[in-house]
């Protein structure tokens, strides 16, 4: 994550300048992507259910001295939250809307989390729930079909190590043409995709042609 992080920070910033943005970071794990955000000038929330993984990125912004607003919480529940009215007594006037995260985020990003979830339909679907019309929304993941078996599963997890093993389940991989339908369904135009590559022998990543196996998407909220 480390060493893809600018990749995905950048791709990000170009598509979507991020200063004085509300950002989303579903699925933030411990804050990298996050903080990285924050220190380009965005309003950043993450949210995970992993509450160790939310400690960690809780102390390191703090020692970051960067302000984030980190909940545990999963992308559906904070849709359920963010589509309830503030109660209005008869003849007075509406409260004043809560704040973030309460409210609806300019850009959302949810990067290496759809393999992992039982449902990536429904988590495509409360992202753009989560973004306002307009906004931007990231998703990056993992390609279904024999190179990405071999080079993110065997060579990333059993050959160099790059991940634990297990962390990926080839059955769980995403098609392209699946997350495309499914930004479609819950209305987002997809206006880019980018493959995420690995070079063994520099040890480095870049971005370029070929959704082989990681790749990276931007959409826009109709």
């Amino acid at each position: 994550m480390h060493a893809i992080n600018p990749l995905r920070l950048d791709f990000i910033d170009r598509h979507s300048p991020l200063k004085n943005k509300r950002v989303l970071d579903v699925g933030c794990g411990g804050g990298i992507l996050c903080e990285a955000m924050a220190k380009r000038g965005a309003i950043v929330t993450g949210i995970d259910v992993g509450e160790a993984s939310l400690e960690v990125a809780k102390l390191h912004a703090i020692e970051s001295e960067v302000e984030i607003d980190y909940r545990q919480i999963t992308a559906e529940a904070l849709l359920i939250e963010t589509q309830k009215s503030p109660k209005q007594s008869h003849g007075q006037s509406p409260k004043q809307p809560p704040k973030q995260p309460h409210g609806k985020w300019d850009i959302v990003c949810c990067l290496e989390l759809l393999e992992h979830v039982p449902d990536p339909a429904a988590v495509v679907a409360a992202c753009a729930g989560l973004v306002v019309p307009g906004g931007a929304v990231y998703f990056s993941t993992i390609n279904r079909n024999p190179k990405s078996f071999l080079m993110a599963i065997v060579g990333a997890e059993y050959i160099l190590n790059l991940l634990p093993r297990g962390t990926h389940q080839y059955e769980k991989l995403i098609r392209p043409s699946e997350l495309n339908r499914w930004c479609r369904q819950a209305g987002i135009a997809v206006s880019k995709m980018t493959g995420m590559h690995y070079n063994p022998l520099a040890k480095t990543y870049s971005l370029g042609p070929g959704l082989d196996v990681n790749y990276l998407l931007v959409g826009t909220k109709l």
